[in-house]
């Protein structure tokens, strides 16, 4: 299925696109030898903004949820890079774990961890979904809105391993982004692959230092290509010290904001954009699409009221927000019957497996998507991810848009990897 799209068809989208098709090859070795240096993240999903006139990543994230948002044609897809994963970290791999996140009664999200566990165990594993949950006592079998149903068990420690009642797995597959810390059941295992590894949790991870990594991956890529690397990549700053409910750290909010504004407009009248600037300032470390406003004039955040700034001040599981990333908005110019969209990228190992598009008729052109009364719509990235159309008319045929989408979300998961490399605890011990 294809969705009916409406995009901006001018400028230099387009140009992009013409540019990434003719120099596919040259793209693709590129990763290659990306990939010999570095490893990519387990999973990841990134989201895109395509402007018309820019085409960027707002979000990557590293234990993705939403699996179930992909269409089954897909799935062949992601049991074959799920394979190739599995086989380069842990080649006699034959039970897996899957640790999803606390909330048990989320049934949409547990159809997300149902279908986990149906492309591990496709991929020829034995996959016990275990909860580190402390409400978790016991056995319990949770019916899903597709009438299949799933069962979660207490995970049980040993002295260095994590399992469940007999079941000792050599591989755990963690789907909980650790917003709330790293649970001390987690901690020092031996001789178990933890997936991702700890650090890539928001307990460790910043939205600030992953945009740094993209822009160290951006810079070589654009020089690849010869083209601006503002083109794909998202001005951003860093706010430490603000305290949302008692207005404190404002001043650097306030004067960072303007800085970004007034680069933002610079960028604009050299490319002849007449859109208004904006800017998105989110929790560095949020996710859930908790603790983010859209700001368009410094001026608007002398006068936050109540409700935004108690949005504003924590998120997923209760964390304080103390530190921000103020970040480029960038427009999106698709819609599916006239709601605004953007497009999800999912990625397992270094393979582009699917995605969807996530589509809000509530919400304008330069706000937040991912809130609730968000809808998904599936990409066609089974046939199209690595079969682009050469010579078709750029802005006009869908599986380029795809693959162009597909080089986007690879360049993210690239720079989670740099990100990933530089925060490694155990990488201090060689330095």
């Amino acid at each position: 299925m294809v969705p009916h799209l409406i995009t901006a068809l001018t400028g230099p989208i387009n140009e992009l696109e013409q540019r990434i098709l003719d120099s596919m090859p040259a793209i693709e070795r590129w990763f290659r030898l990306e990939w010999m240096e570095h490893s990519p993240p387990f999973y990841t999903s990134v989201d895109i903004r395509n402007a018309g006139f820019k085409l960027a990543p707002v979000d990557t994230n590293l234990f993705p949820g939403g699996w179930n948002n992909l269409t089954s044609e897909m799935l062949p897809l992601a049991v074959q890079a799920a394979m190739a994963a599995i086989e380069k970290i842990c080649p006699e791999a034959r039970n897996l774990l899957l640790i999803p996140e606390n909330h048990t009664r989320n049934t949409f999200y547990l159809s997300n961890v149902a279908q986990l566990q149906r492309i591990f165990n496709m991929a020829g594993l034995n996959v016990r979904i275990g909860s580190i949950n402390p409400e978790v006592t016991k056995s319990m079998d949770i019916e899903l809105p597709s009438g299949q149903s799933i069962t979660l068990e207490p995970v049980l420690r040993s002295k260095y391993r994590v399992g469940l009642k007999d079941f000792d797995p050599c591989t755990i597959l963690l789907n909980n982004d650790l917003s709330a810390g790293i649970p001390g059941i987690l901690e020092d295992l031996h001789e178990q692959h933890l997936l991702p590894p700890l650090h890539a949790g928001w307990s460790t991870r910043r939205k600030s230092r992953h945009f740094q990594s993209y822009e160290d991956v951006a810079k070589p890529f654009g020089k690849m290509l010869g083209i601006d690397p503002w083109l794909i990549n998202p001005l951003f700053t860093q706010c430490g010290e603000v305290d949302f409910s008692n207005g404190t750290g404002m001043d650097c909010l306030v004067t960072s904001v303007d800085m970004l504004l007034g680069k933002i407009r610079r960028k604009y009248k050299e490319y002849g954009i007449k859109e208004k600037p904006f800017v998105v300032v989110k929790a560095d470390n949020g996710t859930y699409g908790m603790g983010i406003m859209t700001v368009r004039d410094a001026k608007d955040l002398e006068v936050l009221n109540r409700r935004t700034r108690n949005k504003m001040s924590v998120i997923k599981d209760g964390q304080a927000v103390n530190e921000v990333i103020i970040q480029e908005g960038v427009l999106t110019h698709e819609q599916i019957n006239e709601a605004v969209a953007e497009p999800v990228v999912y990625m397992l190992d270094r393979y582009v497996v699917g995605g969807f598009y996530r589509v809000h008729a509530d919400r304008g052109v330069d706000e937040n998507l991912n809130a609730p009364g968000a809808s998904f719509v599936p990409l066609a990235f089974d046939e199209s991810m690595h079969l682009p159309q050469p010579g078709a008319k750029p802005g006009a045929s869908v599986p380029n848009r795809f693959y162009m989408y597909g080089v986007i979300g690879r360049l993210a998961m690239l720079a989670a990897s740099y990100e990933l490399e530089k925060t490694d605890p155990a990488a201090e011990v060689y330095e």
